[in-house]
């Protein structure tokens, strides 16, 4: 699927993460703190007539297990429309994710993943930190994390 990957407002994405993620909440509630810092990036994969088919979200937050870091990105809202998963586009849009990290002097990237995820962002570079959990009404989750290298500037 030929899709484009751009940085757009927050609450263009709340469709798509209510659809995916977060069924059991209203479209009003899908606003997540930090969506309006300047350096979060709500990033959106666009079909050829301009509907989010994926998406992702990552933000400065600390890490909960090394809180000491001051370098922490924490990924949040990741989804792709289900009849398009499968067809590279979470892969572009982390990514976009990534680069994002990277122009913004790299760091530890980290999310809570849904456990079926797991493969995906290990495909993507995340390892897996500690034991899965149950986060209510969402499933089994499991953290990941990955260092993002600071990107070269160059003249």
């Amino acid at each position: 699927m030929n899709v484009e990957v751009r940085r757009v407002p927050a609450e263009t994405t709340y469709s798509l993460r209510q659809q995916v993620l977060r069924r059991h909440q209203q479209i009003g509630e899908i606003r997540l703190p930090g969506d309006d810092d300047p350096d979060t990036a709500s990033l959106a994969a666009l079909d050829a007539g301009g509907t989010v088919v994926g998406t992702a979200n990552v933000r400065r937050e600390p890490c909960p297990w090394q809180p000491e870091r001051r370098d922490a990105w924490r990924l949040r809202g990741m989804a792709t429309t289900p009849g398009a998963q499968g067809a590279g586009i979470g892969g572009r849009v982390l990514a976009a994710v990534v680069a994002h990290v990277e122009e913004h002097g790299g760091g530890l990237l980290w999310c809570a993943a849904r456990t079926p995820a797991r493969a995906f962002y290990q495909r993507g570079g995340l390892a897996v930190h500690g034991a899965e959990w149950e986060e209510p009404l969402l499933g089994p989750h499991v953290h990941m994390w990955c260092d993002v290298p600071a990107g070269v500037v160059s003249d």
